[in-house]
């Protein structure tokens, strides 16, 4: 070959590498959340999202209605569309982009679609944790064959840059994938689509250990004067505790997505600070629905289930009181767990009580299931007649009055002026109990399971659920 014949030939393949680069870097980027099997919110103008060229026209086409939506994409790359999504239905669609090489995802569900986060008694897979297992959970992953549950669980990140994407796929449940899949979440999906006979999908975004304000977005964050937020990764010393840390790598990337609500399972390692508790927990939901930008959407919670803690104080019913308290957030629920009977075990394997009953709250208040009994009964008032304490219970319409399952009730103490807490024997009649004891003469204050382990005696008789610890006095 000689001298101008090697030089042709070098700037040919130089152009043909470079075409091909070129081609490369015009593809359509979408993030993970977007991909085959994934479930689209029903009913709703969802966005979808992603990169391609600078200043490109990209067009996105649903297969359900045959239509298009054209956007350009910024300088950087990046565009945002919203599209409109048909009633929920067993059909499997395709959802097409392009900025004139298409890409096409398939087997696109439209159904009911739910964050699930928290900490570790979210993050807990059916197939349990090593020691710790899923109570039904063998029968129930070998039956779970279900193409209208899916699962999106998002890889753990921790950082202080608020990331745009993240890593995880779509699963179809059934025994080779529900295994990993959150176990309450999983409980929570399964009956909704149960009762709602919808697709329904699940991203899970959790991480055993963290706290409530590595869950928190900086805004939030700068309200709660006593978290301070890391300046760097460098600076990040719990990885997933430090304020803001998994909101960035683990939810950020995920806002936006047409969903429904939330559900949240969290609590025990902040134990330690319930009145601070309160005021994050608050924040953190106002400001999630803030950025989602889909209006007030339902959150449904799990209070935390009696566990022992090892005598430390202040002792786990003050932040089982914070967490009743965050109902004065507008639209949340709370699944009570004091009936999880695992003392020794700081995850009950009783995950599906825990899905189940927010699926309970869902289905009342989310979807209209307005027969049902979704909430536990909670104290209405204190009375005193002489040296008897009466408390009084609010049932939330339900006319059957509670139970003890013929079982004593042994977890009330009372006290008079002397702050000195005695135990009680009590009497349940209807929707009231009745307590007394010898040594106080004068009933001040009543508590009831207010310590890390005691467990309930009092269900309600429709739905069986579970009263939670509470107290009467603000000592």
């Amino acid at each position: 070959m000689n001298k101008l014949n090697f030089i042709r030939c070098f700037f040919a393949v130089w152009i043909l590498m470079t075409a091909a680069v070129f081609q490369i870097k015009a593809e359509i980027k979408l993030p993970a959340i977007f991909s085959d099997n994934m479930v689209l919110q029903q009913q709703s103008q969802v966005a979808v999202w992603g990169w391609a060229k600078a200043n490109a026209n990209v067009k996105v086409t649903s297969s359900w209605n045959k239509k298009s939506y054209t956007v350009q994409s910024d300088g950087k790359g990046f565009w945002k569309v919203k599209i409109a999504t048909p009633v929920a239905g067993y059909t499997p669609y395709t959802l097409t982009v392009s900025d004139g090489k298409p890409v096409t995802l398939k087997n696109v569900l439209i159904g009911e679609v739910w964050i699930c986060s928290g900490q570790s008694n979210m993050e807990m897979p059916m197939r349990g944790n090593v020691g710790q297992p899923i109570e039904g959970g063998p029968e129930d992953i070998i039956r779970s064959t279900n193409a209208g549950i899916r699962c999106f669980t998002v890889k753990r990140v921790s950082t202080v840059t608020p990331k745009e994407d993240c890593t995880g796929n779509w699963k179809i449940a059934n025994p080779g994938t529900v295994p990993d899949f959150t176990a309450t979440g999983y409980y929570f999906g399964r009956l909704l689509n149960e009762a709602l006979n919808v697709p329904v999908g699940l991203i899970h975004t959790s991480w055993g250990g963290s706290r409530i304000e590595a869950w928190m977005t900086p805004a939030s964050v700068k309200n709660v004067p006593e978290k301070t937020i890391p300046a760097s990764d460098a600076d990040i010393k719990v990885i997933n505790g430090d304020p803001t840390v998994l909101y960035n790598g683990m939810l950020h990337p995920l806002v936006g997505y047409g969903i429904r609500g939330a559900i949240w399972y969290q609590g025990e390692s902040n134990k330690g600070e319930p009145n601070l508790y309160v005021k994050m927990f608050d924040l953190m939901v106002r400001e999630w629905r803030n950025i989602w930008g889909v209006g007030e959407f339902p959150f449904y919670y799990c209070q935390i289930a009696p566990y022992n803690y090892g005598g430390g104080h202040p002792n786990s019913g003050y932040i089982r009181e914070a967490q009743a308290k965050g109902l004065l957030t507008p639209n949340t629920g709370m699944a009570v767990l004091m009936d999880a009977n695992s003392p020794a075990c700081i995850h009950p394997p009783k995950k599906r009580d825990a899905g189940e009953r927010m699926a309970l709250w869902a289905l009342a208040k989310t979807y209209g299931y307005e027969k049902i009994h979704y909430r536990s009964p909670e104290m209405e008032s204190f009375q005193k007649e002489g040296r008897v304490a009466i408390i009084t219970f609010n049932t939330f319409g339900s006319d059957r009055g509670l139970t003890t399952h013929g079982k004593d009730i042994k977890n009330f103490v009372i006290a008079g002026k002397d702050k000195r807490f005695h135990a009680a024997k009590a009497v349940l009649s209807g929707n009231k109990v009745y307590l007394f004891s010898p040594a106080v003469a004068e009933p001040e204050a009543v508590r009831y399971c207010w310590d890390d382990t005691s467990g309930t005696e009092i269900f309600t008789i429709e739905g069986n659920l579970p009263v939670s610890s509470f107290r009467t006095d603000n000592w």
